[in-house]
Protein backbone atom coordinates (compact mmCIF):
# COMPACT_ATOMS: atom_id res chain seq x y z
CA UNK A 1 0.00 0.00 0.00
CA UNK A 2 1.61 3.24 -0.61
CA UNK A 3 0.65 6.35 1.78
CA UNK A 4 0.98 9.46 0.87
CA UNK A 5 4.06 11.59 1.75
CA UNK A 6 1.66 14.12 4.07
CA UNK A 7 1.32 10.43 5.96
CA UNK A 8 5.17 9.16 5.63
CA UNK A 9 6.15 12.69 7.20
CA UNK A 10 3.21 12.28 9.91
CA UNK A 11 5.19 9.40 11.44
CA UNK A 12 7.58 11.04 12.94
CA UNK A 13 4.98 13.09 15.10
CA UNK A 14 3.35 9.65 15.93
CA UNK A 15 6.44 8.53 17.35
CA UNK A 16 7.01 11.25 19.17
CA UNK A 17 3.75 11.14 20.82
CA UNK A 18 4.38 6.72 21.12
CA UNK A 19 7.49 7.56 22.70
CA UNK A 20 9.63 6.26 20.03
CA UNK A 21 13.30 7.69 19.43
CA UNK A 22 13.09 7.50 15.50
CA UNK A 23 14.49 9.91 13.21
CA UNK A 24 11.92 9.64 11.02
CA UNK A 25 9.88 7.21 8.92
CA UNK A 26 12.70 6.57 6.53
CA UNK A 27 14.54 4.58 9.50
CA UNK A 28 11.29 3.41 10.86
CA UNK A 29 11.06 -0.54 10.22
CA UNK A 30 7.73 -2.20 10.05
CA UNK A 31 7.25 -2.75 13.75
CA UNK A 32 8.04 0.49 14.73
CA UNK A 33 5.23 1.45 11.58
CA UNK A 34 2.73 -0.77 13.14
CA UNK A 35 3.30 0.67 16.68
CA UNK A 36 2.68 4.20 15.17
CA UNK A 37 -0.52 3.40 13.24
CA UNK A 38 -1.78 1.28 16.30
CA UNK A 39 -1.06 4.02 18.57
CA UNK A 40 -3.22 6.44 16.85
CA UNK A 41 -6.13 3.49 16.33
CA UNK A 42 -6.34 3.31 20.42
CA UNK A 43 -6.08 6.42 20.56
CA UNK A 44 -9.09 7.38 18.68
CA UNK A 45 -10.94 4.60 20.43
CA UNK A 46 -10.38 6.69 23.49
CA UNK A 47 -10.69 9.98 22.51
CA UNK A 48 -12.89 10.07 19.19
CA UNK A 49 -10.29 11.40 16.62
CA UNK A 50 -11.39 10.84 13.31
CA UNK A 51 -14.47 10.23 11.39
CA UNK A 52 -14.93 6.55 10.29
CA UNK A 53 -13.38 7.01 7.04
CA UNK A 54 -9.72 8.06 8.57
CA UNK A 55 -10.37 5.57 11.20
CA UNK A 56 -11.04 2.92 8.83
CA UNK A 57 -7.58 4.18 6.54
CA UNK A 58 -5.30 4.11 9.76
CA UNK A 59 -6.79 0.25 10.61
CA UNK A 60 -5.99 -0.79 7.13
CA UNK A 61 -2.56 1.07 7.29
CA UNK A 62 -2.25 -1.00 10.56
CA UNK A 63 -3.17 -4.44 9.24
CA UNK A 64 -0.44 -3.53 6.06
CA UNK A 65 1.90 -2.94 8.64
CA UNK A 66 1.25 -5.90 10.89
CA UNK A 67 1.63 -8.19 7.19
CA UNK A 68 5.11 -6.19 6.26
CA UNK A 69 6.35 -6.96 10.17
CA UNK A 70 5.48 -10.46 9.49
CA UNK A 71 6.81 -10.89 6.39
CA UNK A 72 10.11 -9.47 7.09
CA UNK A 73 10.71 -12.06 10.04
CA UNK A 74 9.10 -10.11 13.21
CA UNK A 75 7.14 -12.86 15.39
CA UNK A 76 3.73 -12.44 15.77
CA UNK A 77 4.34 -12.72 19.36
CA UNK A 78 6.63 -9.90 19.30
CA UNK A 79 3.91 -7.59 17.34
CA UNK A 80 1.21 -8.81 20.04
CA UNK A 81 3.30 -7.12 22.73
CA UNK A 82 4.04 -4.08 20.19
CA UNK A 83 0.54 -3.45 20.17
CA UNK A 84 -0.06 -3.89 23.98
CA UNK A 85 2.18 -0.46 24.06
CA UNK A 86 0.82 0.63 21.76
CA UNK A 87 -2.93 0.53 23.63
CA UNK A 88 -0.94 1.22 26.94
CA UNK A 89 0.73 4.45 25.78
CA UNK A 90 -2.62 5.63 24.27
CA UNK A 91 -4.78 4.96 27.16
CA UNK A 92 -1.56 7.33 29.43
CA UNK A 93 -1.93 10.19 26.77
CA UNK A 94 -4.62 12.91 27.60
CA UNK A 95 -7.03 13.19 25.24
CA UNK A 96 -6.67 16.80 25.32
CA UNK A 97 -2.72 16.50 24.60
CA UNK A 98 -1.47 19.03 22.48
CA UNK A 99 1.05 16.45 20.79
CA UNK A 100 -1.76 14.21 20.08
CA UNK A 101 -4.16 16.82 18.65
CA UNK A 102 -1.39 17.52 16.18
CA UNK A 103 -0.63 14.09 15.42
CA UNK A 104 -4.15 13.69 14.97
CA UNK A 105 -4.81 16.67 12.71
CA UNK A 106 -1.57 15.36 10.18
CA UNK A 107 -2.86 12.38 10.30
CA UNK A 108 -6.14 13.21 9.09
CA UNK A 109 -4.53 15.66 6.68
CA UNK A 110 -2.45 12.74 5.07
CA UNK A 111 -5.29 10.57 4.86
CA UNK A 112 -7.70 12.91 3.21
CA UNK A 113 -6.92 12.26 -0.37
CA UNK A 114 -6.24 8.80 0.26
CA UNK A 115 -9.64 7.73 1.93
CA UNK A 116 -11.07 9.14 -1.84
CA UNK A 117 -8.76 6.31 -3.20
CA UNK A 118 -11.10 4.39 -5.48
CA UNK A 119 -9.10 1.00 -6.14
CA UNK A 120 -5.99 -0.55 -4.55
CA UNK A 121 -4.27 -3.46 -4.37
CA UNK A 122 -3.01 -5.61 -1.42
CA UNK A 123 -0.59 -8.09 -1.17
CA UNK A 124 -1.80 -11.73 -1.69
CA UNK A 125 -0.14 -14.74 -2.46
CA UNK A 126 -0.75 -15.96 -6.50
CA UNK A 127 -2.22 -13.10 -6.74
CA UNK A 128 -3.35 -9.69 -5.12
CA UNK A 129 -6.50 -8.53 -3.23
CA UNK A 130 -7.84 -6.24 -5.50
CA UNK A 131 -10.34 -3.67 -3.90
CA UNK A 132 -12.87 -1.14 -5.73
CA UNK A 133 -14.77 0.91 -3.82
CA UNK A 134 -16.71 2.64 -6.72
CA UNK A 135 -20.70 1.69 -6.53
CA UNK A 136 -21.83 -0.06 -9.34
CA UNK A 137 -25.43 -0.80 -10.15
CA UNK A 138 -25.25 -4.11 -11.32
CA UNK A 139 -23.28 -6.53 -8.93
CA UNK A 140 -19.65 -6.40 -8.67
CA UNK A 141 -16.63 -7.66 -6.86
CA UNK A 142 -15.53 -5.31 -3.71
CA UNK A 143 -12.73 -7.38 -2.67
CA UNK A 144 -11.56 -10.14 -5.08
CA UNK A 145 -9.02 -12.68 -4.92
CA UNK A 146 -8.50 -15.44 -8.18
CA UNK A 147 -7.53 -18.84 -8.07
CA UNK A 148 -7.28 -21.59 -9.86
CA UNK A 149 -7.13 -21.85 -14.04
CA UNK A 150 -9.35 -22.92 -16.64
CA UNK A 151 -12.53 -25.16 -15.57
CA UNK A 152 -10.80 -24.81 -12.27
CA UNK A 153 -10.63 -21.24 -11.73
CA UNK A 154 -12.70 -19.55 -8.62
CA UNK A 155 -13.10 -15.67 -7.36
CA UNK A 156 -13.03 -15.53 -3.76
CA UNK A 157 -13.53 -12.02 -1.77
CA UNK A 158 -16.69 -9.56 -0.89
CA UNK A 159 -19.24 -9.61 -3.94
CA UNK A 160 -21.88 -6.30 -3.68
CA UNK A 161 -24.77 -5.26 -4.90
CA UNK A 162 -28.05 -3.44 -3.97
CA UNK A 163 -28.80 -6.03 -1.31
CA UNK A 164 -25.25 -5.31 0.37
CA UNK A 165 -22.62 -7.04 0.48
CA UNK A 166 -21.23 -10.18 1.96
CA UNK A 167 -17.90 -12.38 1.74
CA UNK A 168 -18.54 -14.60 -1.26
CA UNK A 169 -17.08 -17.85 -3.71
CA UNK A 170 -17.93 -17.62 -7.28
CA UNK A 171 -16.83 -20.63 -9.71
CA UNK A 172 -18.29 -22.07 -12.65
CA UNK A 173 -19.14 -26.17 -12.81
CA UNK A 174 -17.78 -28.62 -15.20
CA UNK A 175 -19.23 -30.84 -17.76
CA UNK A 176 -21.67 -32.58 -15.34
CA UNK A 177 -20.68 -31.10 -12.15
CA UNK A 178 -23.07 -30.12 -10.12
CA UNK A 179 -22.63 -28.43 -6.05
CA UNK A 180 -24.15 -29.19 -3.45
CA UNK A 181 -22.50 -26.71 -0.84
CA UNK A 182 -19.31 -25.02 -0.24
CA UNK A 183 -16.84 -24.55 2.83
CA UNK A 184 -14.48 -22.11 3.70
CA UNK A 185 -11.18 -23.88 5.86
CA UNK A 186 -8.52 -21.83 8.20
CA UNK A 187 -6.65 -22.56 10.97
CA UNK A 188 -8.55 -22.51 14.36
CA UNK A 189 -6.18 -20.46 16.63
CA UNK A 190 -7.45 -21.87 19.98
CA UNK A 191 -6.10 -25.44 18.98
CA UNK A 192 -3.34 -23.99 16.96
CA UNK A 193 -1.84 -21.11 18.51
CA UNK A 194 0.92 -20.22 16.05
CA UNK A 195 0.97 -19.40 12.19
CA UNK A 196 0.64 -22.67 9.94
CA UNK A 197 3.51 -21.94 7.19
CA UNK A 198 4.40 -23.32 4.44
CA UNK A 199 7.61 -25.67 4.38
CA UNK A 200 9.37 -28.54 2.71
CA UNK A 201 7.79 -32.12 4.18
CA UNK A 202 5.06 -30.12 5.80
CA UNK A 203 0.95 -30.14 4.08
CA UNK A 204 0.34 -26.00 3.08
CA UNK A 205 -2.25 -25.78 5.41
CA UNK A 206 -2.96 -27.27 8.97
CA UNK A 207 -4.94 -30.33 9.53
CA UNK A 208 -8.61 -30.40 10.11
CA UNK A 209 -8.35 -31.17 13.86
CA UNK A 210 -6.62 -27.46 14.08
CA UNK A 211 -8.91 -25.88 11.37
CA UNK A 212 -12.19 -23.81 11.49
CA UNK A 213 -15.22 -24.93 8.78
CA UNK A 214 -17.35 -22.14 7.42
CA UNK A 215 -20.08 -23.60 5.95
CA UNK A 216 -21.69 -21.32 3.15
CA UNK A 217 -24.84 -19.65 4.25
CA UNK A 218 -26.33 -19.10 0.94
CA UNK A 219 -26.34 -20.81 -2.63
CA UNK A 220 -27.32 -18.95 -6.02
CA UNK A 221 -26.27 -18.70 -9.42
CA UNK A 222 -23.98 -16.01 -10.24
CA UNK A 223 -24.36 -12.89 -12.22
CA UNK A 224 -22.50 -12.68 -14.99
CA UNK A 225 -20.08 -10.09 -13.62
CA UNK A 226 -19.24 -12.21 -10.66
CA UNK A 227 -18.84 -15.90 -12.35
CA UNK A 228 -14.98 -16.59 -12.92
CA UNK A 229 -14.29 -15.40 -16.47
CA UNK A 230 -18.06 -13.24 -17.11
CA UNK A 231 -20.74 -14.65 -18.53
CA UNK A 232 -23.60 -17.68 -17.09
CA UNK A 233 -23.22 -20.67 -15.66
CA UNK A 234 -21.94 -19.80 -12.85
CA UNK A 235 -22.35 -20.43 -8.67
CA UNK A 236 -21.87 -18.03 -6.19
CA UNK A 237 -21.89 -18.50 -2.41
CA UNK A 238 -22.13 -16.24 0.35
CA UNK A 239 -20.31 -16.74 4.05
CA UNK A 240 -20.91 -15.46 7.23
CA UNK A 241 -19.47 -12.56 8.99
CA UNK A 242 -17.66 -14.80 11.05
CA UNK A 243 -15.55 -16.39 8.41
CA UNK A 244 -14.24 -13.04 7.32
CA UNK A 245 -12.79 -12.34 11.03
CA UNK A 246 -10.97 -16.27 11.11
CA UNK A 247 -9.31 -15.02 8.03
CA UNK A 248 -8.22 -11.35 9.25
CA UNK A 249 -6.78 -12.44 12.27
CA UNK A 250 -4.57 -14.86 10.63
CA UNK A 251 -0.59 -14.28 9.62
CA UNK A 252 -0.37 -12.74 5.69
CA UNK A 253 1.95 -15.63 5.23
CA UNK A 254 -0.49 -18.82 5.52
CA UNK A 255 -3.32 -20.37 3.49
CA UNK A 256 -6.58 -21.37 3.78
CA UNK A 257 -8.77 -23.89 1.43
CA UNK A 258 -12.11 -23.75 -0.08
CA UNK A 259 -13.61 -26.87 -0.87
CA UNK A 260 -16.62 -26.95 -3.09
CA UNK A 261 -18.98 -29.95 -2.15
CA UNK A 262 -20.30 -32.47 -5.13
CA UNK A 263 -23.90 -33.86 -4.93
CA UNK A 264 -21.90 -37.03 -4.96
CA UNK A 265 -20.07 -36.09 -1.74
CA UNK A 266 -16.85 -35.45 -3.34
CA UNK A 267 -14.87 -32.25 -3.40
CA UNK A 268 -12.73 -29.69 -5.58
CA UNK A 269 -10.38 -28.02 -3.38
CA UNK A 270 -8.90 -24.49 -3.80
CA UNK A 271 -6.23 -23.53 -1.47
CA UNK A 272 -5.76 -19.89 -1.39
CA UNK A 273 -3.36 -17.41 0.15
CA UNK A 274 -4.21 -14.89 2.99
CA UNK A 275 -2.05 -12.57 2.23
CA UNK A 276 -3.30 -8.63 3.15
CA UNK A 277 -6.92 -9.70 3.47
CA UNK A 278 -7.59 -7.79 6.56
CA UNK A 279 -5.89 -4.59 5.50
CA UNK A 280 -8.20 -5.01 2.09
CA UNK A 281 -11.31 -5.20 4.03
CA UNK A 282 -10.47 -2.50 6.48
CA UNK A 283 -10.13 -0.46 2.98
CA UNK A 284 -13.17 -1.73 1.75
CA UNK A 285 -15.02 -0.51 4.95
CA UNK A 286 -14.41 2.97 4.33
CA UNK A 287 -17.19 3.05 2.30
CA UNK A 288 -18.21 3.46 -1.60
CA UNK A 289 -17.09 6.30 -3.85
Amino acid sequence: MRIPSQARNSFAVLAAVGGLALAGAAQAGPADIYYERALMSAAHARCGLFTRATAQALEAGAAQARGAALRSGVSEADLNGVRQRARSRAAATACDSQDLRTAAGRVRSAFEAWSRTARMEFPGQGSAWSVDRRAYRTPSWLVRQDAGSGANAVVFGYAGGEAGQALALAARPGRGERFASARIVVRDPSRAGSAWLPRAGVAATPPRSSSRVFLASAQSSAEPTLAPGGGAGGVLFRFPTAAADALGVLDPRERFLVELVRVDGSVRTVTLGVGDFAAARAFLAMGTL
